[in-house]
């Protein structure tokens, strides 16, 4: 079974988290949401509190199909900060794992490098966050194993962008069919 890791942190933006999470678990992903605050409930940046599967010295990135960060300013910087975090990203590229990161999130790729002479798109004014990366007008960018989205008006077609990238692009359309109802 396809496993995402959706990394938490105290003011993550719940729909860029929420949405995409949705989306896979209907095309059939062993969504887990892993906190970076311990077993305790996660508070995202609008006040909703989510219960995590696990803490993220429990999280097991070699056996994930795709790492994932949303947004949220306080939860990215949270994320930035972190060293587990960083040692996850960098197990992540080694094992070829998908790495997604939507709004102010791909700037935490960008302080580690992972982006540099990658295009991506980001929440407009976290681009200078991104040295060396090649930003463009995109709302959705993957380049390679780095799926980048612009922001949380753009949740529902990342969270599309990761179905096709792990299930292929007719479980993506069957997906899009289902949801339009």
């Amino acid at each position: 079974m396809i496993q995402v890791l959706i990394l938490l942190a105290n003011g993550f933006e719940e729909a860029e988290a929420l949405v995409p999470a949705d989306l896979l678990i209907r095309a059939g992903a062993d969504v887990r949401l892993v906190s970076l605050e311990g077993d305790g409930l996660v508070a995202g940046s609008h006040g909703f509190r989510v219960m995590p599967d696990c803490a993220v010295g429990e999280a097991d990135v070699s056996s994930a199909q795709c790492l994932f960060l949303p947004g949220g300013k306080a939860g990215t910087e949270r994320l930035s900060e972190s060293e587990d975090v960083r040692r996850m990203l960098k197990t992540a590229e080694q094992n070829g794992i998908l790495i997604a990161a939507i709004c102010a999130a791909p700037s935490v790729l960008g302080k580690y490098g992972f982006l540099n002479g990658r295009r991506y798109t980001c929440y407009p004014g976290f681009e200078q966050a991104v040295a060396g990366g090649i930003k463009t007008d995109k709302k959705v960018e993957l380049d390679d194993i780095f799926l980048t989205g612009e922001g949380m008006g753009v949740a529902q077609e990342f969270g599309f962008a990761m179905v096709r990238y792990l299930f292929g692009e007719q479980t993506e359309k069957e997906l899009r069919q289902k949801t339009r109802s």
